[in-house]
């Protein structure tokens, strides 16, 4: 008996090896492995879209921030307010202050931090007067809150001694380049009595200006005066961690003299440059604020170095 067989036949496809000829294309030549370049869509930022007045305030926060940290770290911006430092550094002055060079801690070789040194002009909070004080009670000279601004004279272990016209250290008279000089007015500049006066001497690093008086440290005159801080001892040994300050204006310059070191902690930094300078002794103008901003500025102190 014969029977029927059916058979699935699969029909099976075979691949194409034809490769389909494309017009030439300088585009296709340079791109990699022959395919063009597919274009990138853009993805939109998700979120709601900035306002104008969001990136005003963030860019204000940000500058804040930064500036506080410069505040805080790197340098201060103070004005002089006094004329103990005349005439190296004058009433009205706008000084930059350097915070990272005195930073404490151990110093790096890549980064210029140091020691405080001899001759340095600082910026420290007043510690106070314990000799006298009532001196401490006026809203300008308020301890831990008002700046002063003083040079070094004494570091640790120095032993100081005060002469009519010039300051033992160690037994050995600083070489400072002293210069007499009278006061015309009580924010004017000290005029000095040799224009100009007489130059440095080698070794003499800084000036320093006296009123006229005779050059003998054995003065008798001298020897009447009392410098609260010496409690009657003819020389002071300055402690660990402290300093001995005074002002370049000898003759007027309540320092270290009168209530004793500075300590280590309170010093802010090293002065470093006037940014601005303002003549409080000179007449108002007549051309408003704006007159006597242009006018009363010591325009040829800006950038002055403090040394």
């Amino acid at each position: 008996m014969a029977s029927n067989r059916t058979t699935d036949k699969v029909k099976t496809t075979e691949p194409d090896t034809t490769t389909q000829a494309k017009p030439f294309s300088f585009s296709r030549l340079f791109h990699r492995n022959g395919h063009e370049k597919k274009e990138v869509r853009p993805v939109k930022p998700h979120g709601p879209p900035k306002s104008v007045w969001r990136e005003y305030f963030e860019s204000a926060v940000v500058t804040v921030i930064m500036a506080l940290f410069g505040m805080t770290f790197i340098v201060q911006a103070v004005k002089v307010p006094t004329g103990s430092m005349q005439n190296t550094i004058m009433i009205g002055d706008h000084l930059l202050v350097n915070k990272f060079i005195f930073a404490p801690g151990e110093s790096l070789p890549f980064l210029p931090q140091r020691e405080i040194k001899r001759g340095d002009i600082i910026v420290f909070k007043y510690p106070g007067n314990p000799y006298r004080p009532e001196r401490d009670d006026r809203a300008d000279n308020r301890p831990i809150f008002t700046n002063y601004v003083k040079r070094v004279i004494g570091i640790p272990g120095d032993r100081i001694r005060i002469g009519a016209n010039s300051i033992f250290v160690n037994g050995e008279a600083l070489p400072e380049h002293r210069i007499a000089a009278t006061e015309v007015s009580q924010n004017a500049p000290l005029k000095t009595i040799v224009d100009p006066p007489p130059p440095r001497k080698p070794g003499e690093l800084y000036d320093v200006y006296y009123k006229p008086g005779p050059p003998d440290d054995e003065d008798p005159d001298f020897r009447r005066r009392e410098y609260t801080a010496f409690e009657g001892k003819d020389e002071l040994i300055v402690p660990p961690d402290r300093y001995f300050v005074m002002g370049d204006n000898r003759n007027n310059s309540e320092d270290s003299r009168f209530w004793g070191f500075v300590p280590r902690d309170m010093v802010i930094g090293r002065a470093m440059f006037v940014y601005w300078s303002y003549d409080e002794s000179a007449p108002p103008t007549d051309w408003s604020i704006i007159g006597d901003f242009l006018k009363n500025t010591r325009w040829s102190r800006t950038g002055t170095l403090v040394k």
